[in-house]
């Protein structure tokens, strides 16, 4: 999956649902658009589903599918879901927490990190799937961009 994170690809393939509302989008389908496995893109739509952000549905027009329209849909919402954090830790070993230094580190980072994610939070409730397909400027080298089809 190269370098990308499960909450870009879990974004990314939200998009491309959003994108062909009619029609159900198959796992190996939405797998070539993201260049990754099929396997892959069950397991995150497979999260999302948990979440109750899309379905699946089996059989000759099987597919998956968002169960809300993507301007209900929010960055926190797939965010959570993915259950990734963006933030960097930095806490120290454990072995380590006998030294006051380092616990009084590991509380000051703690602190600083729930703020920075509580901020984090609050503005990627403000972004939905529908701002994201908006801006989103489709690439004519993209694999299969366009051309969704069962299979």
């Amino acid at each position: 999956m190269k370098r990308s994170s499960r909450l870009s690809l879990a974004l990314h393939a939200l998009v491309h649902l959003h994108k062909q509302p009619d029609e159900a989008i198959t796992s190996s389908t939405l797998a070539q658009c993201l260049m990754t496995n099929p396997v892959v893109v069950r397991r995150v739509l497979g999260t999302l589903r948990e979440a109750g952000l899309v379905a699946s549905t089996r059989g000759h027009d099987g597919g998956w599918r968002l169960l809300r329209p993507a301007g209900e849909i929010n960055l926190r919402q797939v965010y959570a879901a993915m259950g990734e954090s963006l933030l960097i830790r930095t806490e120290s070993d454990p072995g380590d927490i006998a030294c006051g230094i380092v616990r009084t580190v590991n509380a000051v980072m703690g602190d600083f990190l729930a703020d920075a994610e509580a901020l984090l939070a609050a503005r990627l409730e403000r972004v939905s799937l529908d701002d994201i397909a908006r801006e989103a400027t489709p690439n004519p080298l993209h694999p299969h961009h366009g051309n969704h089809h069962h299979g």
